[in-house]
């Protein structure tokens, strides 16, 4: 073995003091943390902080059901959603905020060269899909006149004068409704 001892360094006493500080202040953060999140927040509930409406809507909220469960009729008929309607559940989602290169809801500059193309190119492209566009924007449930309404509505709003479609005169294939222009 060897004859030398491995030293330690001496401890100067600032060191010893901030060592000890450590050592009991850490532990009173930690319990003051806990006390802050856990027994704080449950003190105030049981301890009559919150009021009698506060209390009840809590209540409410605790045991009101996670789902509903609605019966439908399947062979009923559909009800077809107006063009803005279709907007609002399923186009929003890109042509509100640009997503995707999509042409945004109002924006005359953007929609014009897509106007320009005419509304059956416009029906074609949502129908079936265009660069980043999935088909029926990503709605596979949608009607073709749904659809069909929704680029009237979102055309419209950037200056189109399309007619959209009404239910049961639903244009021919490949005949374009009447442009008001």
């Amino acid at each position: 073995m060897a004859d030398t001892h491995a030293t330690l360094s001496p401890t100067t006493p600032r060191e010893v003091i901030l060592a000890v500080l450590g050592a009991l202040i850490a532990p009173a953060i930690v319990f003051f943390l806990i006390y802050q999140l856990v027994l704080k927040d449950r003190a105030e509930t049981h301890l009559g902080v919150l009021t009698q409406a506060q209390e009840s809507q809590m209540a409410e909220s605790n045991i009101k059901p996670l789902a509903k469960l609605a019966v439908v009729d399947a062979s009923a008929p559909r009800v077809l959603l107006t063009g803005e309607q279709v907007f609002n559940q399923v186009c929003t989602t890109c042509h509100t905020a640009g997503a995707l290169g999509a042409p945004k809801f109002g924006d005359k500059a953007a929609w014009a060269p897509r106007i320009a193309k005419g509304y059956q190119t416009l029906i074609d492209h949502a129908l079936h899909g265009f660069n980043k566009m999935p088909a029926r924007g990503g709605d596979p449930n949608l009607q073709d006149i749904e659809v069909e309404r929704a680029i009237a509505y979102m055309a419209d709003a950037a200056g189109a004068k399309f007619k959209a479609p009404e239910p049961g005169t639903a244009p021919a294939a490949g005949a374009a409704p009447a442009a008001n222009k």
